[in-house]
């Protein structure tokens, strides 16, 4: 029986390295390279489901239902940032631009919430004794500032509801130009888990060839279609000429040396960090977006 056990989770074990592995293999090869997009993406992580090897890998009905309720973040023709690739038990996320606005931090909720305006405690009070109040005149007076708190307070609740309103459509506007702003992504499924083939990077391209072009990453030196050669990478010495955008972190410090500082801070769900180079008649200032240059500068000491 222990056998038995050891060779579970042995299995376990090797499947995850497998799949780890294979994951930062898919990394090296697509993140911060780009594509071009051959259909409209809608503005949601939930991005375009597709299921390579179906008579009908996307659903249109439910992909243009996505499109109409968040409206479309990628265009056809579009040229995309490829921002990550993650395995899953049943799924390769191919995130482009961000991945869609909607993962874990970003806030998409558009209500606004306007408690009810609070009685005073006069206005209690009055309510309380008014019903013990025996002068006629003396309880039409109570009556009348009764009436007067309960007036105000439907005004200010009327006050409240119309801000809130406002504040609810910019929201809704908010939200929809983040949409607009934060990519999408394909969502690779497989039944009932991703095979061994899929997980290559000639798995995703054959398995997104109908739904994405994939020669600007071809063309900037990345291997054809079955994987042979490899990119050459900068090497020291080369200086801040051979940056360009979409390059790793490790290689933009194989370029330039180690950073003289680094500073970390999260957008959404995005991890930023700025690095900053200096040598003795340059200054870089570096900005990666989950380990890929997005933006620098160069400028003189």
């Amino acid at each position: 029986m222990r056998l038995i056990w050891f060779g579970v989770l042995l299995g376990l074990l090797t499947a995850g390295r497998a799949e780890g592995q294979s994951e930062e293999a898919l990394r090296r090869f697509f993140v911060g390279k780009n594509v071009l997009i051959k259909l409209d993406m809608p503005g949601s992580e939930r991005g375009v489901d597709v299921h390579p090897g179906t008579g009908q890998p996307i659903d249109f009905p439910l992909h243009a239902k996505r499109l109409k309720e968040f409206g479309t973040a990628v265009r056809r023709g579009d040229e995309m940032l490829v921002t990550k690739v993650k395995i899953k038990k049943d799924l390769i996320e191919f995130q482009l631009g961000g991945g869609g606005y909607g993962t874990f931090g970003d806030d998409a909720g558009t209500s606004v919430y306007t408690p009810a305006a609070e009685k005073s405690q006069r206005e209690k009070n009055l309510e309380k004794d008014i019903g013990g109040i025996s002068d006629p005149s003396a309880r039409r007076k109570a009556q009348e500032e009764l009436d007067q708190f309960r007036k105000d307070r439907a005004r200010a609740d009327a006050s409240n509801r119309a801000a809130a309103a406002q504040a609810s459509q910019l929201k809704q506007a908010n939200v929809r130009q983040r949409r607009l702003e934060s990519g999408s992504r394909f969502n690779l499924r497989y039944d009932p888990a991703v095979p061994d083939e899929a997980m290559t990077p000639d798995g995703v391209m054959r398995a997104l060839a109908e739904y994405v072009d994939f020669v600007p990453l071809l063309g900037a030196g990345r291997p054809g279609l079955h994987g042979e050669g490899d990119q050459v990478a900068p090497q020291p010495g080369d200086g801040p000429a051979a940056l360009r955008k979409g390059m790793l972190v490790e290689d933009v410090d194989r370029l330039l040396g180690r950073p003289e500082g680094i500073t970390q801070r999260m957008e959404g769900t995005l991890r930023v960090s700025q690095s900053i180079y200096t040598s003795r008649d340059r200054r870089v200032e570096a900005e990666f977006v989950e380990g890929v240059l997005v933006r620098f500068t160069v400028s003189s000491r």
